[in-house]
């Protein structure tokens, strides 16, 4: 199916350019004895391609600084540049240089540009319009989010990794490169991403909604995200938050300390004991960075062989880029030394104690099938060596696994180093009921149906119960995405996640958990462009579990018209109130036929 797209693709550009050369008298080609002044001009614009002339920006000021680890480590969503905020009607240009792995040719370990509404990412009232990265794919997740339409998506180049997520054009998409984020059209949103051999557009041709609280408040935020990779930022046109960054060198001026324990052993190093802090850097012009334990000097007043509160001074005494300051800077908190927890008893039991798991054809070959343990509620008391007892914060304790098997289950709950104590839970396996939908149809007959634009029913799944759902799927088939998706919300529509047919979903905004990262999710639909052949007409049965225990688990069972029925599965999709669960089918280029009869 790859090797077809290229094939096809390059046939295209072939006939197009003989095509552009027949507006000559007579239609006829240009051949090899053509006048010279027309194989000059032919030569000139070959040549303009190949050395396109860089755009001049306007307003660009220097801010100088890296994103990500220089040795190609960070990981997704680890590592962040500064935020741009754009208001309405203007326009944000970015210059840096992005740094491939020369060793590692994984399509997506570039950079993605992710536009938020203007809050900070992860606080109250955070909310994304989605993400591009610079790669396009047309068959994989190279753009997403509920606001990105990717019809809408283009570029220069089409990646086709294999199996392997391997592609060497990567590597093209390193050097220097310049970002537009557009909003001076009034009918228009626009994203360009382009180097000396690439170039990635988006244009919505309509204006982005606005998502902020305040709906008086206009402005989206823009930041970008590495992995695998690292950036040299440059230049911008937008003075970000926190400042921009010169080339010349900053001393620090303020830190704030990050992640200091509440609770330390007494007798413990206390270098082990702060190996996990961090430090917020304020340097001259506002500009600030993480810093690491790793870079900071830790003492702790008095010292760490008695028990009781005490005081911990960190120094810090490096300039933004590394080098020794004239003057450090102290930054102080406290925490308290305790004995060594001795035993663990659990003093009060968690609020749900009845876990539910239900066995499709979808997860009938998962032998070895666990659930997570909710500590809503459970109170741990710690009996110390000095005989004093004090209540254990859950976040402290470490939760063994539930096996998804009917019956009594036995939780280990450990605390510090082998202290552990049990609590049980009951295990059943779940009954099924269908649902029906009011309607007969969902979406547009001829497949032409928006995103987000078409809603089945919201089904009530109580706590134990499995819900389900059969229905027929067409689709256009334009690409995986264009089939059904399921929506986990509360009564109020507060999404806890939504999670496709093609095994991707993302986290919803009904509160600051995690929802669907926290799953585990697993499909059998192979190759996907003989699986998407045969969704057009697919039977589709839909499975949803309220577990009990915080957790949701999504099943499909999908009979496609190819004569090959292919499953999907996500289990353990948390932070559900157990309580205000339901589900809802939406799709995009398709519609959904329902079996009401």
């Amino acid at each position: 199916m790859r090797l077809l797209k290229k094939i096809a693709y390059a046939c295209y550009s072939v006939t197009f350019g003989l095509l552009a050369l027949t507006g000559c008298t007579d239609g006829e080609l240009y051949d090899v004895n053509a006048p010279d002044w027309i194989s000059d001009k032919i030569q000139e614009i070959e040549d303009s391609k190949k050395q396109p002339e860089e755009e001049v920006l306007e307003g660009m000021q220097e801010d100088v600084y890296t994103i990500g680890n220089t040795d190609f480590t960070s990981g997704w969503w680890a590592a962040f540049s500064k935020y741009y905020v754009v208001p309405d009607g203007e326009k944000w240009n970015a210059v840096f240089n992005l740094h491939i792995n020369p060793a590692d040719n994984t399509y997506y370990k570039n950079f993605v540009l992710v536009i938020t509404n203007d809050a900070d990412r992860g606080g109250t009232g955070y909310t994304e319009y989605g993400a591009i990265r610079f790669d396009f794919a047309a068959a994989l997740n190279s753009e997403w989010g509920d606001y990105i339409d990717r019809q809408y998506i283009s570029s220069t180049l089409i990646f086709s990794p294999d199996e392997s997520d391997i592609d060497t054009n990567v590597q093209k998409l390193g050097g220097k490169v310049t970002l537009t984020v557009d909003r001076t059209s009034e009918n228009a949103f626009t994203v360009k991403i382009t180097n000396s051999e690439v170039t990635k557009t988006y244009k919505q041709p309509y204006k982005e909604e606005n998502l902020n609280t305040d709906a008086s408040n206009a402005n989206i935020r823009c930041f970008l995200v590495t992995e695998g990779s690292y950036i040299d930022f440059l230049q911008t046109n937008i003075v970000p938050i926190g400042g921009l960054t010169s080339a010349e060198d900053k001393n620090p001026v303020s830190m704030v300390l990050q992640d200091v324990p509440e609770l330390i052993n007494v007798g413990t190093p206390l270098e082990e004991a702060m190996a996990d802090v961090s430090a917020i850097v304020t340097f001259e012009e506002g500009v600030t960075k993480n810093v690491s334990a790793a870079e900071l000097t830790f003492s702790a007043i008095p010292d760490m062989e008695q028990p009781g509160v005490k005081t911990l001074v960190a120094i810090y005494n490096k300039t933004f880029k590394g080098e020794n300051c004239d003057k450090p800077i102290m930054a102080s908190t406290t925490f308290e030394a305790v004995e060594k927890i001795a035993s663990i008893e659990v003093t009060t039991l968690p609020s749900h104690t009845r876990y539910y798991y239900y066995t499709s054809a979808a997860t009938t070959s998962l032998t070895d099938r666990t659930m997570v343990f909710d500590p809503t509620g459970l109170v741990v008391t710690a009996t110390y060596t000095d005989g004093s007892t004090r209540t254990v914060d859950n976040a402290r304790l470490s939760f063994s696994a539930v096996p998804a098997k009917p019956g009594s289950q036995s939780v280990t709950i450990t605390a510090g180093e082998e202290v552990t104590a049990t609590v049980e839970v009951t295990v059943s396996e779940s009954t099924t009921s269908a649902v029906t939908n009011s309607t007969n149809m969902v979406g547009v007959e001829d497949n032409s149906t928006g995103w987000w634009t078409v809603f089945s029913d919201d089904f009530n799944v109580a706590a134990g119960e499995t819900k389900s759902i059969t229905f027929t799927n067409h689709s256009n088939r334009t690409a995986n995405h264009c089939n059904f998706v399921v929506i986990l919300r509360k009564t109020n529509k507060a999404e806890y996640a939504v999670v496709r047919a093609d095994n991707y979903g993302w986290d919803g905004n009904a509160d600051d958990g995690i929802g669907y990262e926290a799953c585990i999710h697993n499909g059998t639909q192979g190759d996907w462009g003989t699986w998407l052949s045969g969704m057009d007409g697919a039977q589709v049965t839909i499975y949803v579990t309220n577990c009990g225990n915080g957790t949701t688990d999504v099943q499909a069972v999908m009979e496609g018209t190819t004569g090959t029925t292919s499953t999907q599965y996500y289990l353990g999709i948390n932070t559900v109130d157990p309580s205000d669960l339901n589900f809802a089918l939406t799709i995009e280029g398709g519609h959904l036929v329902f079996n009401n009869n």
